[in-house]
């Protein structure tokens, strides 16, 4: 299961809307950086068959199952840290990252 925050949602809903449409958003990890994986965001305007689908916040989120088994649990936040800001994941599985926090292995 993926969890969104409402600070998330609310950002996703204001991109889809900038974009003029979509159904929600993919999360998936690629395999780059020190530590191994890395998350990819991405906004949908058509699932594929094999994506899982979860509701959260009013939000759909959409992963394919080989990417499932690495962030399962996975909670997505949007945070502001001074001139920073974007999207945030707590993802429990995570037993190491990089230090700046673009990767991460489990």
């Amino acid at each position: 299961m993926i969890t969104v925050t409402e600070q998330a949602a609310k950002k996703i809903q204001q991109n889809l809307q900038r974009r003029g449409g979509g159904l929600g958003i993919r999360l998936g990890v690629k395999t780059t950086g020190c530590s191994g994986l890395a998350y990819v965001l991405e906004y949908v305007d058509m699932p594929t068959d094999e994506d899982m689908s979860f509701v959260s916040q009013n939000t759909h989120v959409f992963v394919d199952p080989k990417s499932l088994v690495y962030i399962d649990g996975t909670v997505v936040d949007y945070t502001r840290q001074g001139l920073n800001e974007g999207f945030e994941f707590t993802n429990p599985q995570v037993k190491d990252s990089c230090g700046c926090g673009e990767s991460f292995r489990v």
